[in-house]
């Protein structure tokens, strides 16, 4: 037992560690939620955050730690979300006739999803510092932090904001859109990965991305807008406003 505990000392603090773990993780999760039908509750990327933060505080490894290890998986975000450009290109001729109204879409659901939560924050009676870190919970969270700094909000838990709203929409949205009545031909599909992409973000592009082809392809498509949209557009309005 003892060789045991040194064994698994040395291994915590190698960058080994963070990487397999997370591979692991994942791949398990994933493996139950194909086998689950891809139930919404069984979102693979939800219950990896789970076990490997219970992991984590279970073995006593920080942080740090264990991003020595997975920062090599976080280096492939970069790619993993260019890469979403080739489904778009694929449907190039109906971005070409949507387009303003795709443009306009994210507008308006970008102004009701910070909106909303700004207002919802103030009925709550929530900090200043709190309530200006909520601002950007549907941008992906790299984007989210950078806003959040920009406008005296808090990068950290801009961050924890995006991720949970990306969870809740992933979680969500196949019984919303149903409730909504939804259809799920094309245009429908368009309409629903839209809707994910612009209101959860990276999370809800994956989530859509399971479903079908075409809603994955338009949830990538909004989360890009939003992007670009909210980091013009939310500074902007608190440097007038504000």
């Amino acid at each position: 037992m003892p060789k045991f505990v040194e064994l698994w000392i040395y291994l915590s603090a190698t960058p080994l560690f963070g990487l397999t773990a997370t591979l692991v993780v994942y791949v398990l999760a994933q493996a139950v939620y194909a086998r689950l039908d891809q139930a919404p509750w069984a979102n693979p990327v939800l219950w990896s955050v789970v076990v490997l933060a219970g992991l984590l505080t279970l073995t006593g490894v920080d942080y740090p730690t264990y991003f020595s290890g997975a920062q090599f998986i976080h280096f492939l975000l970069g790619p993993a979300v260019v890469a979403l450009a080739w489904p778009l290109w694929e449907r190039r001729h109906e971005l070409r006739q949507h387009w303003r109204a795709l443009l306009i879409a994210s507008v308006v659901g970008g102004v009701a999803a910070s909106g909303s939560a700004l207002a919802l924050g103030w009925l709550a009676g929530l900090p200043h510092d709190v309530l200006l870190s909520l601002a950007p919970k549907s941008v992906t969270a790299p984007v989210a932090m950078g806003i959040a700094d920009k406008i005296g909000g808090i990068p950290a838990l801009a961050a924890v904001f995006a991720v949970i709203t990306g969870m809740v929409g992933a979680l969500s949205s196949k019984a919303l859109m149903a409730r909504l009545k939804i259809p799920t031909n094309q245009q429908g599909w368009m309409a629903r990965g839209f809707a994910l992409g612009t209101a959860a973000h990276g999370i809800g592009a994956a989530r859509a991305m399971h479903v079908n082809a075409d809603a994955g392809a338009y949830a990538g498509l909004a989360l890009g807008l939003q992007v670009v949209l909210a980091s013009l557009l939310i500074p902007l309005m608190f440097w007038l406003f504000g």
